[in-house]
């Protein structure tokens, strides 16, 4: 539950740091070439956190949601496949594959990506407007064990808000999840 960035968060109003990287589906994909009409969603996530797994059907839910109406999706995985070998390539790729995945899952080999974003744990989200402006930045929601019991949607919310030209009603929010692994 640490969130630990090794560089200074992405500010909110900041542009999205530019990235190209490999998906699981074979393909690259590169920021601002594939970024979304109404907006893009950034996520850094990895295989074996327990936060993540716990949310894997709710960020699946939501970019099936949003994807259809332009705002594109992309998780990253950015942990040390050498100290953690559950988050190496193959893996996601079994994890891609196990999921039906219906956004690109791509790796961050140098980590290089997580620092520009000045990301620190995982799940943690960064959602931009049409124009790559950071508008949102923080977790999915207020309660991962229990979708039922969610009184907060700050992801969802955040997502309505862009699709209507708005800001979101929270910006901002605390991610909690398991630290990035970085190299040492």
């Amino acid at each position: 539950m640490v969130h630990q960035p090794q560089s200074p968060p992405l500010p909110l109003g900041a542009t999205a740091p530019n990235f190209t990287l490999q998906g699981t589906d074979g393909k690259e994909y590169a920021l601002p070439r594939h970024r979304g009409a109404k907006g893009t969603l950034v996520a850094f996530a990895c295989n074996h956190c327990p936060y993540v797994k716990a949310y894997d059907a709710h960020i699946a839910a939501l970019a099936g949601e949003f994807g259809p109406k332009g705002i594109a999706w992309f998780v990253i995985n950015a942990n040390n496949a050498k100290d953690y070998p559950d988050d190496n390539f193959e893996k996601m790729k079994e994890k891609a594959e196990t999921l039906h995945l219906l956004y690109p899952y791509l790796r961050d080999e140098t980590q290089r990506v997580a620092l520009d974003f000045g990301a620190g744990c995982t799940p943690e989200f960064f959602l931009f407007d049409a124009h790559l402006t950071l508008v949102y930045t923080g977790r999915l929601d207020d309660n991962m064990e229990s979708p039922e019991a969610v009184r907060e949607h700050y992801l969802r919310d955040a997502c309505q808000a862009v699709l209507a030209g708005k800001a979101p009603r929270t910006e901002k929010t605390h991610p909690i999840g398991c630290s990035i692994k970085w190299t040492r």
